[in-house]
């Protein structure tokens, strides 16, 4: 720490990593499969919402040395380097509410969501 300005690199940084339960890997790798061009899923945060942030899970057909892949049994999950810092050690989730199926995130770096669940703050 420098006058009072923190270093930090992508790169060098130990992530905890981001987890998927069997449920979440299950429906990433049903979404594989419907879409054959794809690798997996991305995982990333936009500025979005009452609380501040707010994820972005789409397709990915060509990921980069800018993701970092997590998996299991076979599902891929990638994540953006820019995104660890709000997002490391999130449990990714897949329920189903009633006739709703969503994913959910446990992270523990959401020091608030707002009422809706659509965003967080860190």
């Amino acid at each position: 720490m420098t006058d009072g300005v923190e270093t930090f690199s992508f790169d060098e940084n130990n992530w905890q990593g981001v987890s998927l339960t069997q449920s979440a890997a299950k429906q990433i790798k049903k979404l594989m499969v419907q879409n054959p061009n794809t690798k997996g899923l991305s995982l990333g945060v936009k500025q979005s919402g009452c609380a501040g942030f707010g994820y972005v899970f789409e397709m990915i057909e060509n990921p980069t040395e800018q993701h970092l892949l997590f998996e299991l049994d076979g599902a891929h999950l990638y994540v953006p380097k820019e995104a660890m810092p709000f997002i490391d050690g999130t449990v990714v989730d897949f329920v189903q509410e009633g006739l709703n199926q969503i994913f959910k995130f446990n992270n523990p770096k959401a020091q608030h969501a707002c009422g809706c669940g659509e965003s967080f703050g860190v």
